[in-house]
């Protein structure tokens, strides 16, 4: 997912559309690399967020408001003392470089008018944020780099500031047909590798588009390129640039299985769908979105889709937000998964080796018998015979029966009963015992598939006490116990049923045993750790079909089969749905069921915010 040259000039005609004009109210620095900007315009206030994160650059115009520190950095204070009431004139972008120029003007302390530009630069671990002065020098930057750091450029106060060239590219919204054809053919490799190679600001997979609209394989080498596939790949480009020019942007996100998969600022018709081919068939609401920022969404048959944005600003916040948090999540919870993967792996082992054991039980039947046909035909072995020879009067057919020469055919038969009783003793108590460790790691590949869907601190927090009361966690103090927040997951069906996904095992019983009614429908996937979906009847008498679908992509989708082509689920009426005595979180038994196989893609399908 690039944040490349294109979805910044996708960005630049938000922030010229919005901000330009605007002044500059106030200025913080509310994380090391960051900095939070609010516009005041006529129409209201605008806040613009700039990040040089090495892992996370960003731009763009958020809703949200971030608390600052007590004591403002030094960045921040000469910011302030420069550019506060300052009024923005312009946002430009040169070529398609991954960099925004916001041009500010304000009085300096004679009352002189005076120019000062903010440059953001969004270039990975590279990305900065530069302020110069009206003839182009450095004054100050939030990240210093000095020439033990880089020997291309020192980005230090008093220094002239030029953008870095790293790398001979072509820029794209400027190359004519010989220039383009020259560059792409110069390149040995494969042909969107030689596009994003050769010109600014151009992703992969904006590379790749290029290469699908142009009706290229994109793996083909430019070495086998023919003169129509040149003239269709620029065909392409300059449909691309014009577009760019215009500023017709389409803000989308490219989902495969309900994951985000690509973005990109214009359609991503390699995914199966793009604006105009007639009506979204699906339009997708989550709290996630700015406010009034309306989303579409298109899929074709294979399960691909993409979402479209109102503004790159909504994208790319619900996005990283959404990003964020999974990050964090995972990081809160190495802890509990490091607990749950020690134990189940453990578990695991204990289950093979009970396995081995119980396969090396199955002889005692051959034991058995030998017994018994020792018992019935030892009148006829000789003594200090090795074996003895007799039907097996329950297959008839001849069996040899190895002896001890050093016992009697009587004494042979009790060994032999022995052998058996002991195996037959340790097959019973493996039975019980496998069984257990079975139980223990499917609750334990439960609380996995929990952790996986966790969203929130409250849902660790759930699953942390069910980790503590099955004894995987040991209870520390008697201290006040902590108050659970976290609710099951709420989507309404297109056909406006409510439906409800439990989050962990608690959440699961919790639905299926006391929030559901008896004419409820309830889904899981067949055999596999995941979510118990309940669908709230409201006294109808049968679901639409179309509901019984997407309780069950939710049934899907919420277990450990994700990403399966297909996936199993089981479906039935609450009332028929049972919970064992003694039986550990989540877990249940029914008899009586419906089954489909369906994929675990959830787009469309509408969640409620909490």
């Amino acid at each position: 997912m690039a944040f490349d040259g294109v979805t910044i000039a996708n960005v630049v005609s938000e922030l010229k559309r919005e901000l330009v004009g605007g002044r500059l109210y106030k200025i913080a620095q509310p994380e090391t690399d960051e900095l939070l900007l609010t516009i005041k315009q006529p129409s209201g206030q605008k806040r613009l967020l700039l990040s040089a994160e090495a892992s996370l650059p960003l731009i763009y115009l958020t809703d949200n408001n971030k608390p600052s520190p007590l004591t403002a950095p030094s960045f921040c204070m000469l910011l302030r003392k420069h550019l506060q009431n300052g009024r923005i004139t312009d946002i430009t972008q040169p070529g398609l470089e991954r960099i925004v120029h916001i041009q500010v003007e304000h009085l300096d302390e004679m009352g002189d008018l005076r120019h000062k530009t903010l440059v953001v630069e969004i270039m990975g671990k590279h990305s900065n944020i530069i302020f110069c002065g009206d003839d182009g020098t450095i004054l100050d930057s939030i990240k210093h780099v000095s020439a033990a750091v880089s020997s291309l450029r020192e980005v230090l106060p008093g220094k002239p500031y030029f953008v870095a060239r790293t790398q001979d590219k072509l820029d794209a919204l400027n190359t004519d047909y010989a220039a383009f054809r020259d560059a792409l053919s110069a390149r040995p490799q494969p042909a969107f590798k030689a596009l994003y190679g050769s010109f600014t600001g151009i992703s992969p997979i904006l590379a790749q588009e290029l290469c699908f609209e142009a009706r290229v394989e994109g793996e083909r080498p430019t070495a086998a390129l023919e003169d129509a596939d040149y003239e269709r790949l620029y065909e392409a480009l300059c449909r691309m640039r014009a577009a760019i020019k215009e500023e017709r942007f389409t803000p989308n996100i490219a989902y495969e299985n309900g994951r985000p998969v690509e973005f990109c600022a214009l359609p991503l018709t390699i995914y199966g769908w793009t604006p105009g081919q007639g009506s979204p068939d699906q339009t997708r609401t989550s709290g996630h979105t700015s406010p009034n920022q309306d989303r579409t969404s298109g899929k074709d048959s294979s399960g691909a889709c993409t979402v479209t944005y109102g503004s790159m600003s909504a994208l790319l916040e619900h996005y990283y937000a959404e990003k964020n948090t999974l990050t964090r999540i995972r990081q809160r919870s190495a802890d509990l998964r490091r607990v749950v993967q020690t134990a189940l792996e453990r578990n695991v082992k204990k289950y093979d080796l009970q396995l081995r054991q119980i396969q090396d039980t199955q002889k005692r039947e051959t034991y058995r018998i030998y017994g018994e046909l020792l018992n019935t035909y030892g009148y006829s072995a000789r003594p200090g015979a090795k074996s003895l020879e007799a039907v097996n009067y329950y297959t008839g057919e001849n069996i040899v029966i190895p002896l001890d020469p050093t016992l009697s055919a009587t004494e042979n038969a009790k060994k032999y009963f022995e052998r058996y009783g002991k195996l037959k003793r340790t097959a019973e108590a493996l039975a019980t015992l496998t069984e257990e460790v079975k139980e223990q790691i499917n609750h334990l590949e439960s609380i996995s598939a929990s952790l996986d869907i966790a969203l929130h601190e409250e849902d660790l927090a759930q699953i942390k006490e069910e980790l503590t009361q099955s004894g995987y966690i040991r209870k520390k103090g008697h201290g006040k116990k902590q108050k659970i927040t976290s609710k099951p997951f709420h989507y309404i069906s297109s056909d406006g049923f409510h439906m409800y996904v439990g989050k962990n095992n608690f959440q699961n019983d919790e639905l299926t045993f006391k929030f559901a009614t008896g004419n409820d429908w309830w889904f899981h996937a067949k055999q596999i750790p995941g979510s118990h979906v309940v669908v709230k009847a409201e006294n109808a008498e049968e679901l639409p079909d179309r509901t019984f679908e997407e309780a069950a992509r939710l049934a899907a989708y919420y277990s450990k089969g994700r990403g399966q082509e297909k996936v199993e689920i089981d479906y039935i009426q609450k009332k028929h749905v049972k919970k064992p005595s003694g039986a550990r979180p989540g877990f249940v038994v029914y008899y009586t069921n419906y089954s489909m196989a369906i994929p675990s893609d959830i787009t469309g399908i509408q969640l409620v915010e909490q």
